[in-house]
């Protein structure tokens, strides 16, 4: 699959550009900073799905009594 079929269709999408950034100008340093960034995103992501799977859970749970 593409990361194009990952990526919303709306255009000037902040995330559509930052995968279209041209990666040649930037340091090893800045590149470095740059994955540091996107893993505490993706990290920041993945803890608001558990949040809302432990949420439907719990609400689920409450109402099936």
């Amino acid at each position: 699959m593409d990361l194009e079929d990952y990526l919303p269709k709306t255009p000037g999408d902040p995330l559509a550009a930052l995968t279209k950034q041209d990666l040649d100008p930037l340091s090893v340093d800045e590149l470095h900073a740059r994955i540091a960034t996107l893993e505490a995103e993706i990290a920041r992501a993945r803890a608001r799905i558990d949040h809302a799977v432990n949420h439907r859970s719990s609400a689920e749970s409450l109402f099936k009594r």
